[in-house]
């Protein structure tokens, strides 16, 4: 049986190790225990795990700046793929991020993910080619 529950810091080291596993994740410092406490700090209720029986089979961060939602970090154990775990965890930030007035949500993909990019796509998510996204680093952490 699979219950879906609020994501919180004791979740953080079986979620980091499903990440941690997950090709096509790539993890930063930003990701660490002290990063993921105050993302879930700063958003609430917005992210989810799913268990089976009492193990983390998958997750999904999701939080708002006010106007745009983000999703962060979806990811399913492989045992537990094309059961709906993904989907269910995606419309939980949705509906999550729309209780809080967020009608837009965005989310990366690495460029060579395509099984990812199939998979949004399948969901009725629009690729956006209109855009570039630059970042910049105030740090000298390279994996930031």
């Amino acid at each position: 049986m699979l219950e879906i529950s609020e994501m919180t810091m004791a979740e953080y080291d079986a979620g980091h190790a499903l990440l941690s596993s997950t090709p096509g994740v790539a993890l930063r410092s930003a990701d660490s225990r002290e990063a993921t406490e105050r993302y879930l700090k700063r958003n609430p209720g917005l992210s989810f795990v799913a268990r089976s029986e009492d193990r983390i089979v998958g997750c999904a961060m999701s939080g708002h700046d006010g106007r745009r939602g983000y999703l962060q970090h979806v990811a399913v154990d492989p045992a537990y793929r094309r059961r709906g775990v993904a989907t269910s965890l995606v419309r939980r930030c949705v509906a999550a991020l729309g209780s809080e007035g967020i009608d837009k949500i965005h989310l990366d993909i690495i460029a060579g993910n395509h099984l990812a990019q199939s998979y949004w796509m399948y969901l009725g998510w629009k690729r956006r080619d209109d855009i570039v996204r630059f970042s910049f680093t105030a740090s000298m952490d390279s994996n930031a």
